[in-house]
């Protein structure tokens, strides 16, 4: 067992980006043992995300490299910091990149899930507690899970029950959660409205499978990949459309559909629907006709689906367990951290993908 009393630091192995767009390289790190308040997790599994690839290219965020990606993961507590109360070590833990303090005004709002105490960091924020060849590694968010070990601010850390398994787990960090909470926190989706989902990867399905759950008579799922109908099918979409086939815009598809609820879309029916967006965009202005905000029609954003790391995904962990929700038909493929390059600039480009998983 690990020795919480005096923990050093380790030496292993993480996916480092040098410069941008540049391939990821495997290099030796040293991570270092966690301060008062944070935990040094050993990642036993990780998942990629298109915001991971946001990140590699530099977009929106500055030259901060050499950085070590990765927001997506789960593992096993390695050592605690001594004001830490709520971990111990070999607790199987999930890594945020949201915190919940449950005592500042947005936590105790319904209208928010940005913790003003422990908030989204989008840039690092010079705590990284990793370097490699005499260079600080600049974080993703507040973990880098593309890494052996990863030191994190405990609040941020989410325990795991150990009926899940952690190949599972890593998959609520971000992709899945997010657009599961965008249809059950934000949007609020009542028995028997109409749902479409733009979009069948994971934040997709993770939409498609709350609109199930939570009732929703018609959910059109809307993606230009037809290898996307089966596990679309199987997640809950009523109706598939590939936009492609038809030769009509998306915008009158939707509109031709019978319903009054519309998710991941700019465009809904007459008078009424709501449409929420989620996840970062290619790019980060459009043109935007207001005549239909006017007549009715709502148009917002969410970050992880309007989750509570503490008081909401621990519910979502529960549906998992008692196999409401089925994470492992997400996993379309696997790769260790040597192969790394293969996972992310290969299967992530295949019209099938759905996740990718690394296992440490």
């Amino acid at each position: 067992m690990a020795d919480t009393s005096t923990p050093r630091a380790i030496t292993c192995k993480a996916a480092v980006v040098w410069n941008p767009s540049e391939p990821l390289k495997v290099e030796e790190v040293q991570v270092d043992p966690p301060n008062s308040t944070q935990v040094r997790i050993k990642v036993l599994y990780a998942s990629m995300c298109h915001t991971d690839i946001t990140y590699w290219n530099g977009y929106n965020i500055g030259p901060l490299f050499p950085r070590i990606l990765g927001h997506e993961g789960a593992g096993v507590i390695e050592s605690v910091g001594e004001e830490v109360k709520d971990l111990k070590v070999g607790d199987n833990v999930m890594l945020l990149y949201v915190g919940e303090c449950g005592e500042c005004s947005n936590c105790a709002s319904e209208k928010t899930n940005l913790c003003s105490r422990y908030p989204l960091l989008g840039s690092d924020d010079g705590t990284s507690r990793i370097y490699s060849k005499g260079q600080r590694m600049y974080r993703m968010f507040s973990s880098s899970t593309w890494a052996e070990y990863a030191v994190v601010e405990s609040n941020y850390v989410v325990k795991v029950d150990p009926r899940m398994p952690l190949s599972h787990a890593c998959l609520l960090t971000c992709g899945f959660t997010t657009g599961y909470g965008g249809v059950w926190k934000a949007l609020k989706v009542e028995k028997g409205s109409s749902v479409a989902v733009l979009g069948l990867g994971a934040v997709g399905l993770g939409a498609v499978k709350a609109s199930q759950i939570l009732g929703a008579s018609k959910i059109f799922g809307i993606d230009i990949n037809d290898t996307k109908r089966d596990k679309a099918i199987a997640f809950g979409v009523t109706d598939f459309v590939n936009p492609k086939h038809s030769g009509k815009p998306i915008s009158q598809l939707i509109q031709e559909a019978t319903g009054l609820l519309f998710l991941h879309t700019l465009e809904c029916n007459q008078g009424v629907g709501e449409t929420l967006l989620i996840g970062f965009p290619p790019e980060r202005k459009v043109e935007l006709n207001l005549v239909p905000m006017i007549f009715g029609r709502t148009l917002k954003g969410t970050n992880f689906g309007g989750v509570k790391i503490h008081s909401d995904l621990p519910k979502i962990i529960q549906k998992c367990i008692n196999k409401e929700i089925n994470l492992g038909d997400l996993i379309t493929h696997e790769v260790s951290l040597a192969d790394i390059n293969k996972g992310f600039m290969e299967y992530m480009k295949q019209p099938n993908c759905v996740k990718v998983i690394i296992k440490f």
